[in-house]
């Protein structure tokens, strides 16, 4: 598939951006290259290969989901905040 200046144009106006002139034939020979690259992928055998191929075939680890609480983590962020008070974050009012 070839980029052309019909199509370059529609692309342009659908994505609102300007090109400059002097730039619109390189930007139609890169685009074309690389339509035409990705357009390899049609040439692929991948009859043999599952949808859900994973070429690792590794499992997460699993872990149990227990809630904790660590203080001293709540605090050392409170301790950097521009501006804290009793464990909770100060923030200026937004709606009134």
């Amino acid at each position: 598939m070839t980029i052309d200046t019909a199509l370059l144009n529609k692309l342009t106006r659908l994505g609102g951006i300007t090109l400059e002139y002097e730039k619109l034939e390189t930007t139609k020979n890169n685009l074309s290259e690389i339509v035409n690259f990705v357009e390899n992928i049609n040439t692929l055998d991948l009859n043999d290969i599952p949808a859900s191929f994973n070429p690792l075939d590794s499992k997460l680890p699993m872990r149990q989901d227990i809630a904790e609480s660590k203080l001293e983590i709540a605090k050392s962020v409170l301790k950097h905040a521009p501006n804290a008070e009793d464990d909770f974050f100060i923030v200026p009012k937004i709606i009134e």
